[in-house]
Protein backbone atom coordinates (compact mmCIF):
# COMPACT_ATOMS: atom_id res chain seq x y z
CA UNK A 1 0.00 0.00 0.00
CA UNK A 2 1.14 3.95 -0.55
CA UNK A 3 -0.04 7.14 -0.38
CA UNK A 4 0.72 10.34 -1.90
CA UNK A 5 0.60 14.04 -0.85
CA UNK A 6 2.17 16.07 -3.54
CA UNK A 7 0.60 19.73 -3.75
CA UNK A 8 -0.10 20.85 -7.24
CA UNK A 9 0.52 17.84 -9.05
CA UNK A 10 -1.84 15.20 -9.95
CA UNK A 11 -0.90 11.97 -8.04
CA UNK A 12 -2.74 9.10 -9.37
CA UNK A 13 0.06 7.89 -11.67
CA UNK A 14 2.87 7.99 -9.08
CA UNK A 15 0.89 5.89 -6.66
CA UNK A 16 -0.15 3.79 -9.90
CA UNK A 17 4.38 3.13 -10.81
CA UNK A 18 4.55 3.41 -6.56
CA UNK A 19 2.04 0.04 -6.84
CA UNK A 20 3.80 -1.53 -9.11
CA UNK A 21 6.73 -1.90 -7.09
CA UNK A 22 4.41 -3.41 -4.42
CA UNK A 23 3.08 -5.99 -6.42
CA UNK A 24 4.57 -8.83 -4.83
CA UNK A 25 2.58 -7.77 -1.59
CA UNK A 26 -0.45 -9.14 -3.18
CA UNK A 27 -1.97 -9.93 -6.59
CA UNK A 28 -5.57 -10.86 -6.09
CA UNK A 29 -6.85 -7.19 -6.11
CA UNK A 30 -5.71 -2.90 -6.48
CA UNK A 31 -7.33 0.16 -6.41
CA UNK A 32 -6.17 3.92 -5.65
CA UNK A 33 -8.03 6.67 -4.02
CA UNK A 34 -7.56 10.04 -5.06
CA UNK A 35 -8.96 13.58 -3.56
CA UNK A 36 -8.50 16.82 -5.32
CA UNK A 37 -9.29 18.70 -2.06
CA UNK A 38 -13.01 19.13 -2.36
CA UNK A 39 -13.67 15.16 -3.62
CA UNK A 40 -12.73 11.81 -3.15
CA UNK A 41 -12.94 9.59 -5.92
CA UNK A 42 -12.04 5.41 -6.08
CA UNK A 43 -10.99 2.98 -8.43
CA UNK A 44 -10.87 -0.25 -7.84
CA UNK A 45 -10.91 -3.80 -9.65
CA UNK A 46 -9.78 -7.66 -9.69
CA UNK A 47 -6.21 -8.85 -10.93
CA UNK A 48 -3.23 -7.21 -10.68
CA UNK A 49 -2.49 -3.52 -10.77
CA UNK A 50 -2.17 -3.63 -14.78
CA UNK A 51 -5.05 -5.09 -15.25
CA UNK A 52 -6.98 -3.63 -12.81
CA UNK A 53 -5.78 0.40 -14.10
CA UNK A 54 -5.69 1.89 -17.70
CA UNK A 55 -4.38 5.42 -19.03
CA UNK A 56 -8.30 6.03 -18.65
CA UNK A 57 -8.87 5.28 -15.29
CA UNK A 58 -6.21 7.51 -14.16
CA UNK A 59 -6.89 10.29 -16.30
CA UNK A 60 -10.45 10.05 -14.55
CA UNK A 61 -8.77 10.51 -10.51
CA UNK A 62 -7.04 13.67 -10.49
CA UNK A 63 -5.83 15.44 -7.58
CA UNK A 64 -2.85 16.19 -5.81
CA UNK A 65 -3.45 13.35 -2.40
CA UNK A 66 -4.26 9.60 -2.77
CA UNK A 67 -3.67 5.82 -1.63
CA UNK A 68 -3.16 3.05 -3.16
CA UNK A 69 -3.33 -0.86 -2.19
CA UNK A 70 -2.90 -3.94 -3.46
CA UNK A 71 -4.79 -6.43 -1.82
CA UNK A 72 -3.64 -10.35 -1.05
CA UNK A 73 -6.38 -11.84 1.50
CA UNK A 74 -6.05 -12.86 4.86
CA UNK A 75 -9.48 -11.84 6.38
CA UNK A 76 -12.09 -11.77 3.61
CA UNK A 77 -12.62 -13.87 0.60
CA UNK A 78 -10.80 -13.01 -2.67
CA UNK A 79 -13.79 -10.94 -4.24
CA UNK A 80 -14.75 -6.99 -5.68
CA UNK A 81 -16.36 -5.89 -2.74
CA UNK A 82 -13.41 -6.43 -0.72
CA UNK A 83 -10.68 -4.58 -2.56
CA UNK A 84 -9.11 -1.71 -1.28
CA UNK A 85 -9.11 1.51 -0.56
CA UNK A 86 -12.75 1.00 1.23
CA UNK A 87 -14.66 4.13 2.23
CA UNK A 88 -15.98 5.04 5.24
CA UNK A 89 -18.52 7.48 6.08
CA UNK A 90 -18.29 9.35 9.50
CA UNK A 91 -19.35 12.74 11.77
CA UNK A 92 -15.72 13.85 10.59
CA UNK A 93 -16.66 13.14 7.10
CA UNK A 94 -15.49 9.81 4.28
CA UNK A 95 -12.57 8.27 4.92
CA UNK A 96 -10.49 6.02 2.21
CA UNK A 97 -8.57 3.27 3.82
CA UNK A 98 -5.97 0.74 3.20
CA UNK A 99 -4.78 -1.66 5.66
CA UNK A 100 -1.90 -4.28 5.30
CA UNK A 101 -2.31 -6.77 8.86
CA UNK A 102 -4.51 -8.60 10.49
CA UNK A 103 -6.90 -7.54 13.35
CA UNK A 104 -7.74 -10.49 15.26
CA UNK A 105 -10.34 -9.06 17.17
CA UNK A 106 -12.40 -7.94 14.14
CA UNK A 107 -15.45 -10.05 15.04
CA UNK A 108 -16.28 -7.95 18.66
CA UNK A 109 -15.39 -4.69 16.67
CA UNK A 110 -18.03 -5.39 14.47
CA UNK A 111 -20.98 -6.37 16.59
CA UNK A 112 -20.06 -3.12 18.46
CA UNK A 113 -20.19 -0.87 15.49
CA UNK A 114 -23.42 -2.84 14.49
CA UNK A 115 -24.78 -2.18 17.30
CA UNK A 116 -23.70 1.04 18.58
CA UNK A 117 -23.63 2.71 14.94
CA UNK A 118 -26.25 1.05 13.03
CA UNK A 119 -23.45 0.32 10.64
CA UNK A 120 -24.69 -2.07 7.80
CA UNK A 121 -21.06 -4.04 6.40
CA UNK A 122 -20.69 -4.19 2.75
CA UNK A 123 -17.48 -6.15 2.70
CA UNK A 124 -16.32 -9.07 4.55
CA UNK A 125 -13.49 -8.07 5.80
CA UNK A 126 -11.01 -7.04 9.19
CA UNK A 127 -10.03 -3.63 6.97
CA UNK A 128 -13.85 -2.98 6.34
CA UNK A 129 -14.14 -3.00 10.41
CA UNK A 130 -10.97 -0.53 10.81
CA UNK A 131 -12.44 1.90 7.83
CA UNK A 132 -15.38 1.80 10.32
CA UNK A 133 -13.58 2.37 13.16
CA UNK A 134 -11.76 5.12 12.13
CA UNK A 135 -14.62 7.06 9.98
CA UNK A 136 -16.82 6.96 14.00
CA UNK A 137 -13.99 7.51 16.28
CA UNK A 138 -14.32 10.52 18.53
CA UNK A 139 -12.01 12.96 19.13
CA UNK A 140 -10.89 16.82 17.85
CA UNK A 141 -8.06 15.35 15.66
CA UNK A 142 -6.74 12.48 13.68
CA UNK A 143 -4.05 11.59 16.72
CA UNK A 144 -7.01 11.80 19.25
CA UNK A 145 -9.08 9.71 16.74
CA UNK A 146 -6.14 7.05 16.20
CA UNK A 147 -5.28 6.74 19.74
CA UNK A 148 -9.07 6.11 20.30
CA UNK A 149 -8.95 2.91 17.83
CA UNK A 150 -5.49 1.87 18.98
CA UNK A 151 -7.19 1.08 22.39
CA UNK A 152 -9.64 -1.19 19.99
CA UNK A 153 -7.67 -2.93 18.11
CA UNK A 154 -6.16 -5.95 18.48
CA UNK A 155 -3.16 -7.56 16.20
CA UNK A 156 -1.39 -5.85 13.13
CA UNK A 157 -2.37 -2.90 11.14
CA UNK A 158 -0.08 -0.99 9.18
CA UNK A 159 -2.54 1.87 7.39
CA UNK A 160 -3.19 4.46 4.65
CA UNK A 161 -5.61 6.53 4.61
CA UNK A 162 -6.77 9.64 3.27
CA UNK A 163 -10.02 12.10 3.73
CA UNK A 164 -10.50 15.14 0.85
CA UNK A 165 -7.88 17.10 2.60
CA UNK A 166 -5.45 15.24 4.57
CA UNK A 167 -3.01 11.79 4.25
CA UNK A 168 -2.78 9.79 7.03
CA UNK A 169 -0.47 6.62 8.18
CA UNK A 170 -0.73 4.28 11.21
CA UNK A 171 1.53 1.93 12.14
CA UNK A 172 0.06 -0.69 15.32
CA UNK A 173 1.81 -0.46 18.84
CA UNK A 174 3.69 -3.47 18.01
CA UNK A 175 4.79 -2.84 14.37
CA UNK A 176 4.26 -5.83 12.80
CA UNK A 177 3.99 -4.21 9.64
CA UNK A 178 6.65 -2.47 8.04
CA UNK A 179 5.32 1.77 6.70
CA UNK A 180 8.03 3.94 5.98
CA UNK A 181 8.15 7.84 5.03
CA UNK A 182 9.73 9.67 2.28
CA UNK A 183 10.39 12.46 0.42
CA UNK A 184 8.95 13.26 -3.22
CA UNK A 185 8.58 16.92 -5.67
CA UNK A 186 8.04 19.22 -2.43
CA UNK A 187 5.59 16.42 -1.09
CA UNK A 188 5.52 13.11 0.85
CA UNK A 189 5.30 9.38 0.28
CA UNK A 190 4.39 6.94 2.86
CA UNK A 191 4.42 2.71 1.76
CA UNK A 192 5.01 -0.41 2.90
CA UNK A 193 8.03 -0.65 1.75
CA UNK A 194 11.28 1.80 0.71
CA UNK A 195 11.15 -0.04 -2.68
CA UNK A 196 7.92 1.65 -3.61
CA UNK A 197 9.85 4.87 -2.97
CA UNK A 198 12.75 4.02 -5.17
CA UNK A 199 10.67 3.39 -7.63
CA UNK A 200 9.19 6.77 -8.28
CA UNK A 201 12.01 8.48 -7.20
CA UNK A 202 11.24 9.08 -4.08
CA UNK A 203 13.74 9.64 -1.18
CA UNK A 204 13.69 7.64 1.91
CA UNK A 205 13.60 9.29 5.00
CA UNK A 206 12.49 6.64 7.98
CA UNK A 207 10.49 3.93 9.08
CA UNK A 208 6.93 4.89 10.49
CA UNK A 209 7.55 3.89 14.56
CA UNK A 210 5.27 1.49 16.06
CA UNK A 211 1.95 3.57 17.65
CA UNK A 212 2.83 6.40 15.38
CA UNK A 213 0.36 8.45 13.48
CA UNK A 214 1.23 10.74 10.85
CA UNK A 215 -0.68 13.48 9.60
CA UNK A 216 0.01 15.24 5.91
CA UNK A 217 -1.59 18.17 5.09
CA UNK A 218 -1.05 21.68 3.52
CA UNK A 219 0.33 22.74 6.97
CA UNK A 220 2.91 19.89 6.71
CA UNK A 221 4.09 16.88 8.36
CA UNK A 222 2.87 15.96 12.06
CA UNK A 223 3.38 12.90 13.94
CA UNK A 224 2.49 11.62 17.57
CA UNK A 225 3.15 8.14 19.27
CA UNK A 226 0.48 6.28 21.33
CA UNK A 227 0.82 6.07 24.79
CA UNK A 228 0.70 2.60 24.86
CA UNK A 229 3.24 1.70 22.11
CA UNK A 230 5.64 -0.94 22.83
CA UNK A 231 9.22 0.53 22.51
CA UNK A 232 10.85 -2.15 20.65
CA UNK A 233 9.02 -3.68 17.95
CA UNK A 234 7.22 -6.97 16.74
CA UNK A 235 8.03 -6.81 13.27
CA UNK A 236 7.10 -10.13 11.26
CA UNK A 237 10.36 -11.89 10.65
CA UNK A 238 8.70 -13.23 7.78
CA UNK A 239 9.02 -10.05 5.62
CA UNK A 240 12.91 -10.34 6.41
CA UNK A 241 12.94 -14.22 5.22
CA UNK A 242 10.63 -13.74 2.26
CA UNK A 243 7.85 -11.25 1.89
CA UNK A 244 9.55 -8.04 1.51
CA UNK A 245 11.32 -7.09 -1.89
CA UNK A 246 15.20 -7.77 -1.81
CA UNK A 247 16.01 -4.39 -2.47
CA UNK A 248 13.64 -2.85 1.11
CA UNK A 249 15.11 -1.48 4.01
CA UNK A 250 13.70 -3.09 7.23
CA UNK A 251 14.63 -2.09 10.34
CA UNK A 252 17.29 -0.01 8.74
CA UNK A 253 18.88 -2.96 7.05
CA UNK A 254 18.79 -4.39 3.86
CA UNK A 255 16.52 -7.12 3.17
CA UNK A 256 19.41 -8.87 0.94
CA UNK A 257 21.88 -8.20 3.07
CA UNK A 258 20.10 -9.63 5.67
CA UNK A 259 18.98 -12.87 4.04
CA UNK A 260 22.60 -13.45 2.96
CA UNK A 261 23.35 -13.41 6.95
CA UNK A 262 20.51 -16.16 7.12
CA UNK A 263 22.59 -18.51 4.06
CA UNK A 264 25.95 -17.87 5.72
CA UNK A 265 24.27 -19.05 9.44
CA UNK A 266 22.84 -21.98 7.85
CA UNK A 267 26.16 -22.88 6.13
CA UNK A 268 27.22 -23.18 9.73
CA UNK A 269 24.85 -24.59 10.97
CA UNK A 270 24.28 -27.76 8.12
CA UNK A 271 27.09 -27.98 6.39
CA UNK A 272 27.49 -30.49 3.28
CA UNK A 273 30.24 -31.76 0.77
CA UNK A 274 29.06 -30.48 -2.90
CA UNK A 275 29.84 -29.11 -6.25
CA UNK A 276 27.72 -26.12 -6.56
CA UNK A 277 24.65 -24.03 -4.42
CA UNK A 278 22.35 -22.46 -5.98
CA UNK A 279 18.72 -21.13 -4.67
CA UNK A 280 15.25 -20.79 -5.65
CA UNK A 281 14.34 -17.85 -7.35
CA UNK A 282 13.77 -15.42 -6.24
CA UNK A 283 13.45 -15.02 -2.42
CA UNK A 284 16.19 -17.94 -1.87
CA UNK A 285 18.42 -16.31 -4.01
CA UNK A 286 20.36 -14.20 -1.72
CA UNK A 287 20.27 -16.31 1.05
CA UNK A 288 22.35 -18.97 -1.34
CA UNK A 289 24.73 -16.04 -2.06
CA UNK A 290 25.41 -16.21 1.63
CA UNK A 291 25.92 -20.25 1.97
CA UNK A 292 28.03 -20.41 -0.85
CA UNK A 293 30.14 -17.41 0.49
CA UNK A 294 30.68 -18.71 4.03
CA UNK A 295 31.32 -22.48 2.68
CA UNK A 296 33.37 -21.96 0.05
CA UNK A 297 31.10 -24.04 -2.32
CA UNK A 298 30.71 -21.96 -5.72
CA UNK A 299 27.42 -20.46 -6.35
CA UNK A 300 25.67 -20.78 -9.78
CA UNK A 301 22.39 -20.88 -11.42
CA UNK A 302 20.47 -23.97 -11.83
CA UNK A 303 17.02 -22.97 -11.99
CA UNK A 304 15.14 -20.03 -14.27
CA UNK A 305 11.83 -18.51 -13.04
CA UNK A 306 9.41 -17.42 -15.82
CA UNK A 307 8.70 -13.90 -14.71
CA UNK A 308 5.34 -13.79 -15.09
CA UNK A 309 4.51 -16.39 -13.09
CA UNK A 310 3.12 -14.60 -9.92
CA UNK A 311 4.34 -15.70 -6.09
CA UNK A 312 2.81 -19.04 -5.66
CA UNK A 313 2.48 -18.83 -1.89
CA UNK A 314 0.32 -16.13 -1.81
CA UNK A 315 -2.15 -17.31 -4.48
CA UNK A 316 -5.59 -17.63 -2.72
CA UNK A 317 -5.86 -21.14 -3.34
CA UNK A 318 -4.27 -24.34 -3.61
CA UNK A 319 -5.20 -25.51 -6.89
CA UNK A 320 -3.93 -22.48 -8.03
CA UNK A 321 -0.57 -22.41 -6.40
CA UNK A 322 -0.15 -26.30 -7.96
CA UNK A 323 -1.10 -24.81 -11.48
CA UNK A 324 1.74 -21.76 -10.96
CA UNK A 325 4.39 -24.06 -9.38
CA UNK A 326 4.24 -26.07 -12.87
CA UNK A 327 4.96 -23.39 -15.18
CA UNK A 328 6.77 -21.61 -12.84
CA UNK A 329 10.46 -22.74 -12.91
CA UNK A 330 12.79 -24.58 -15.62
CA UNK A 331 16.17 -26.15 -15.12
CA UNK A 332 19.50 -25.59 -16.14
CA UNK A 333 20.85 -29.22 -16.96
CA UNK A 334 24.35 -28.20 -18.56
CA UNK A 335 25.37 -26.14 -15.23
CA UNK A 336 23.92 -28.73 -13.21
CA UNK A 337 23.99 -32.29 -14.43
CA UNK A 338 26.32 -34.42 -12.39
CA UNK A 339 26.74 -32.06 -9.81
CA UNK A 340 26.25 -32.54 -6.19
CA UNK A 341 23.87 -29.71 -5.16
CA UNK A 342 23.30 -27.34 -2.41
CA UNK A 343 19.31 -26.22 -3.05
CA UNK A 344 18.74 -22.81 -1.30
CA UNK A 345 15.33 -22.02 -0.38
CA UNK A 346 13.28 -19.46 2.03
CA UNK A 347 10.89 -21.87 3.50
CA UNK A 348 8.76 -25.19 3.59
CA UNK A 349 5.15 -24.19 4.26
CA UNK A 350 2.63 -26.70 3.18
CA UNK A 351 5.32 -29.04 1.27
CA UNK A 352 4.02 -29.00 -1.85
CA UNK A 353 6.26 -26.99 -3.98
CA UNK A 354 9.43 -29.09 -3.00
CA UNK A 355 8.99 -32.79 -4.16
CA UNK A 356 8.23 -30.72 -7.82
CA UNK A 357 11.61 -28.52 -7.63
CA UNK A 358 14.05 -31.67 -6.07
CA UNK A 359 12.62 -33.62 -9.15
CA UNK A 360 13.13 -31.48 -11.79
CA UNK A 361 16.33 -31.17 -10.37
CA UNK A 362 17.51 -35.04 -10.79
CA UNK A 363 15.65 -34.87 -14.20
CA UNK A 364 18.36 -32.58 -15.27
CA UNK A 365 21.00 -34.35 -13.99
CA UNK A 366 21.98 -33.64 -10.62
CA UNK A 367 23.29 -36.45 -8.68
CA UNK A 368 22.60 -35.40 -5.42
CA UNK A 369 20.45 -32.82 -3.62
CA UNK A 370 20.52 -31.22 -0.66
CA UNK A 371 18.34 -28.63 0.40
CA UNK A 372 18.76 -25.99 3.28
CA UNK A 373 16.19 -23.88 4.31
CA UNK A 374 16.83 -19.96 5.59
CA UNK A 375 14.17 -20.45 8.03
CA UNK A 376 13.31 -22.62 10.82
CA UNK A 377 10.21 -25.09 10.43
CA UNK A 378 6.82 -23.56 10.33
CA UNK A 379 5.34 -25.43 13.42
CA UNK A 380 2.28 -22.48 13.57
CA UNK A 381 -0.13 -20.08 11.99
CA UNK A 382 0.40 -17.02 11.29
CA UNK A 383 -2.43 -14.68 13.02
CA UNK A 384 -1.20 -11.16 11.78
CA UNK A 385 -1.18 -10.86 7.74
CA UNK A 386 0.46 -13.91 6.41
CA UNK A 387 -2.29 -16.64 5.38
CA UNK A 388 0.17 -19.38 6.29
CA UNK A 389 -2.74 -22.14 6.11
CA UNK A 390 -3.99 -23.93 8.89
CA UNK A 391 -2.53 -26.35 11.32
CA UNK A 392 -3.28 -29.50 9.34
CA UNK A 393 -1.59 -27.82 6.49
CA UNK A 394 1.86 -26.93 7.61
CA UNK A 395 3.41 -29.93 7.09
CA UNK A 396 6.65 -29.37 10.05
CA UNK A 397 3.80 -28.61 12.42
CA UNK A 398 2.96 -32.22 11.31
CA UNK A 399 5.48 -34.42 10.63
CA UNK A 400 9.85 -34.56 11.57
CA UNK A 401 12.52 -33.14 9.54
CA UNK A 402 13.30 -36.72 8.36
CA UNK A 403 9.69 -37.37 7.08
CA UNK A 404 10.06 -34.14 5.33
CA UNK A 405 13.19 -34.89 3.70
CA UNK A 406 11.20 -38.07 2.15
CA UNK A 407 8.40 -36.36 1.43
CA UNK A 408 10.19 -33.92 -0.36
CA UNK A 409 13.03 -36.34 -2.19
CA UNK A 410 16.08 -34.84 -0.98
CA UNK A 411 19.48 -36.46 0.30
CA UNK A 412 19.69 -34.12 3.21
CA UNK A 413 17.81 -31.28 4.95
CA UNK A 414 18.38 -28.76 6.84
CA UNK A 415 16.68 -25.86 8.36
CA UNK A 416 17.92 -22.20 10.32
CA UNK A 417 17.95 -22.58 13.79
CA UNK A 418 15.33 -19.59 15.66
CA UNK A 419 18.69 -18.47 16.89
CA UNK A 420 21.00 -18.66 13.95
CA UNK A 421 17.61 -16.14 12.46
CA UNK A 422 17.58 -14.05 15.00
CA UNK A 423 21.24 -13.14 14.98
CA UNK A 424 21.26 -12.90 11.28
CA UNK A 425 18.23 -9.94 11.60
CA UNK A 426 20.12 -8.63 14.41
CA UNK A 427 17.14 -8.60 16.49
CA UNK A 428 17.46 -7.10 20.23
CA UNK A 429 15.05 -7.36 23.10
CA UNK A 430 12.98 -9.37 21.94
CA UNK A 431 12.03 -7.68 19.10
CA UNK A 432 10.36 -9.26 16.04
CA UNK A 433 7.45 -12.02 16.23
CA UNK A 434 8.60 -15.25 15.29
CA UNK A 435 5.34 -17.06 16.34
CA UNK A 436 5.18 -19.27 13.19
CA UNK A 437 8.26 -21.02 14.19
CA UNK A 438 7.90 -20.94 18.24
CA UNK A 439 4.43 -20.77 18.44
CA UNK A 440 5.06 -17.87 21.14
CA UNK A 441 2.88 -14.81 19.74
CA UNK A 442 3.42 -10.51 20.43
CA UNK A 443 -0.36 -10.97 21.64
CA UNK A 444 -2.31 -14.05 23.08
CA UNK A 445 -3.94 -15.61 19.85
CA UNK A 446 -6.47 -18.17 19.28
CA UNK A 447 -5.01 -21.37 18.15
CA UNK A 448 -6.34 -20.96 14.46
CA UNK A 449 -8.72 -17.95 12.73
CA UNK A 450 -11.30 -18.49 9.88
CA UNK A 451 -10.21 -15.92 7.44
CA UNK A 452 -13.75 -16.58 5.67
CA UNK A 453 -15.53 -15.73 9.28
CA UNK A 454 -17.43 -12.86 7.62
CA UNK A 455 -18.59 -14.42 4.42
CA UNK A 456 -22.09 -15.72 3.77
CA UNK A 457 -22.70 -19.19 3.34
CA UNK A 458 -23.21 -18.59 -0.10
CA UNK A 459 -20.17 -17.04 -0.82
CA UNK A 460 -18.13 -19.08 0.78
CA UNK A 461 -19.46 -21.90 -1.34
Amino acid sequence: MVGVYIPGEDVAQTTFYALFALQHRGQESAGIAVSDGTQLRLHTGMGLIAQVFRGEDLDALPGHLSIGHTRYSTSGASRSQNAQPLFADGPHGRLALGHNGNVINAAELRTELEKSWGVEFDASSDSEVIAELYAKAPGSNWFERSAHCMKKLRGAYSLVMCTERELIAVRDPLGIRPLCLGKLNGGWVVASESAALGNIGAEYVRDIGNGETVVINESGVHSEVWSGARKVHSLCVFEQIYFARPDSILDGKLAYESRMKMGAQLSKEHPVDADLVIGVPDTGLAAAVGYAQESGIPYGEGLIRNRYVGRTFIQPDQRMRDLGVRSKFSTLPSIIGGKRLVVVDDSIVRGSTKPSVVKMLRDAGATEIHVRISSPPIISTCHFGVDMATMRELVAANHGIEAIRNMIGADSLGYLSVEGLMNAVEAKNGSHCNGCFTGRYPLPVQLEMNKLEFETPAIVR
